[in-house]
């Protein structure tokens, strides 16, 4: 599948409130195929530095764009990562076996609850990562169009700069997954014979939102990183490790638990 076109998938498979916030890729390729096609353009002409100087500039609000809206949502979900685990804490003491009111009925009935929040949560975090990984591909995509295009040389030094990036760096965002996957390991442990009626709700539940579109993005970062593409090389993402990669084969859709294994 053409980047194209994969992008547009993507965009159709986030959250509704994310799709303006992609690389504006059908833009940026109409602005290259302008600038190449231009008679008068060679390299080292005043006409030529001009085009390349707007070409940067589109490109440098992209990265603002990326920026300004992966640090809202990484501090959003610092703050609701916080939350879910104190909620936790509260069912525990409160409704838990040695807690203040102990009620297993009622325990049940907010872990279930908790559950298909942190469902949820660890969907959109992974949704995130696979913003960070689509957008950096799509300007290395579009850069080396430009250059192929054009005999532009921007390729090397904007990625490089592209690199150090807050939209790319999911370090912190990625440490919350695998914090968020600890916790439904330890308070929701699989457990042995058939599901509560309450289980299978929160899976319902769970399959109807955000869960079928995290499916999707790890797919696609699996792909992305894996070097299918004609156009993998140095700029390319490096592979998935070893842990990503079960956690792709684990996120199946008719799977009893889908984030439990």
């Amino acid at each position: 599948m053409k980047f194209g076109k994969r992008l547009k998938q993507q965009m159709l498979e986030t959250l509704p409130g994310w799709r303006d916030k992609f690389l504006s890729y059908k833009e940026l390729k109409k602005l290259v195929r302008l600038i190449s096609s231009a008679p008068t353009l060679s390299n080292g002409s005043f006409e030529f530095g001009k085009a390349e100087e707007e070409f940067v500039y589109l490109l440098n609000n992209e990265i603002e764009k990326f920026n300004a809206f992966f640090m809202e949502q990484e501090e959003d979900f610092v703050i609701r990562h916080k939350e879910l685990q104190q909620r936790v804490q509260r069912v525990v003491d409160t409704w838990g076996p040695n807690g203040s009111q102990p009620s297993e009925t009622d325990y049940k009935a907010e872990m279930a609850k908790i559950r298909k929040d942190i469902v949820d949560f660890h969907g959109e975090m992974v949704l995130l990562v696979n913003y960070s990984n689509v957008n950096y591909t799509g300007l290395a995509k579009i850069l080396k169009k430009y250059d192929k295009r054009t005999g532009g040389l921007l390729r090397l030094p904007f990625i490089q700069k592209v690199l150090q990036q807050p939209f790319f760096t999911t370090d912190l965002i990625s440490k919350l997954v695998k914090e968020c996957e600890s916790t439904i390991d330890a308070v929701f442990p699989v457990q042995d014979g058939e599901q509560t009626r309450e289980e299978r709700e929160a899976i319902t539940v769970a399959e109807e939102g955000i869960f079928r579109n995290t499916v999707a993005a790890l797919q696609t970062m699996e792909e992305l990183r894996r070097g299918g593409s004609s156009t993998y090389g140095h700029f390319s993402l490096p592979p998935l490790n070893v842990p990503d990669s079960d956690l792709i084969q684990s996120f199946q859709v008719n799977s009893p638990i889908p984030i439990l294994y």
